[in-house]
């Protein structure tokens, strides 16, 4: 059964920080951490609607003046989430630059900036580039009352928790809350093909609307391009099963911590596949303690805590250049120990 997205790092495992979340059956993605993204080519980068950021430390944050660049003019509309301060700092990078000409562009972009501090009390402001992105009155914002949900719809959901970097830092947690599967035999007997439309159809059924509810359905193949209506009854011969959702988990730059790893065992107990900062070697932890970064060993310490199902070690130091698999050898070695690891599917080699 396919899940709702594919993820990806954005750079190899010594480049900066960061994770591409891309849904499978909508012209639609997510980013996690904004430093060096200038090996997404633009169109991956157009697929973003949300943009959630650890810290705004330089090599998480640096790339926010590229993917400005290319949306400016193109695209509607984005939303940036990060942590205490953040509203400012978006704020500051848009005032860097002189807006003279912005308003005149065809597509107007209106740029969200959502913050939410250590004690749960969020703020958020709107920038657009029909103002020369002066800033909008504060929007309201406000996450107490959903816990450490950072954002929510009918598919998936993302939360976050502090972790302590000498500096609040947010971990994620991308949550598939159910998987629709489609029976291709029973779509091809239809005389229908797969296309975005089965997106809608599956956030048709999760939504529970009612079976007279009418669909467009709409796809393309060597025929040419395809358009009918369906009823949501009849569409639902298609689904086979309906199963708990995927989860996914971003941690990077923390200290080792129990206070720390109590929080990540909150945020990602049982998570199916976790993305965790692995800067150093265990011979090096006193270094690492130093610079506020987990090693290899903790990194697989955590992820045995957690029970993750599989793990990708990202964020090397660049000492280590020619020696990846020693990090990830000493990430295994920690890990071994959860009943549920999978060494050979989990960590890239």
């Amino acid at each position: 059964m396919h899940c709702l997205f594919d993820s990806s790092l954005v750079n190899d495992s010594f480049g900066d920080p960061g994770l591409y979340v891309d849904f499978r059956d909508q012209r639609r993605a997510l980013l996690f951490d904004l430093g060096d993204v200038s090996g997404l080519p633009p169109r991956r980068l157009m697929r973003l609607s949300h943009v959630f950021v650890t810290h705004a430390h330089m090599d998480h944050f640096a790339g926010f003046d590229h993917l400005l660049r290319v949306v400016l003019g193109r695209k509607a509309q984005i939303v940036l989430v990060g942590g205490p301060g953040f509203v400012a700092q978006v704020e500051h990078k848009l005032r860097a630059y002189t807006w003279n000409v912005v308003h005149r562009y065809e597509v107007p972009l209106l740029i969200e900036a959502r913050e939410l501090g250590v004690d749960g009390e969020g703020a958020c402001a709107r920038f657009s580039s029909r103002s020369g992105f002066e800033r909008e009155p504060d929007a309201p914002f406000n996450i107490a009352a959903a816990g450490d949900v950072l954002h929510d719809e009918t598919a998936f959901r993302v939360r976050a928790r502090f972790v302590d970097h000498d500096t609040p830092c947010l971990a994620y947690a991308i949550e598939e809350k159910l998987r629709v599967g489609i029976d291709n035999d029973r779509l091809l007997a239809q005389g229908l093909a797969a296309g975005a439309w089965l997106g809608r159809l599956k956030h048709a059924l999760l939504t529970g609307l009612p079976d007279d509810t009418l669909l467009d359905v709409q796809w393309r193949d060597r025929q040419g391009e395809h358009a009918t209506r369906r009823a949501l009854g009849e569409l639902r011969s298609l689904v086979v099963d309906i199963a708990p959702g995927r989860k996914l988990g971003y941690v990077t730059d923390l200290r080792y911590t129990e206070e720390n790893v109590a929080a990540l065992v909150q945020l990602l107990a049982g998570v199916d596949q976790l993305y965790i900062e692995s800067v150093f070697l265990d011979a090096d932890a006193e270094h690492g303690a130093r610079k506020h970064h987990l090693t290899a060993g903790q990194a697989g310490q955590i992820a045995r805590r957690i029970g993750a199902r599989m793990v990708v070690p990202f964020h090397f130091s660049p000492r280590y250049q020619g020696r990846a698999q020693a990090l990830i050898d000493e990430l295994q070695a920690a890990w071994a120990g959860s009943p549920v690891a999978r060494h050979r599917d989990g960590v890239p080699g």
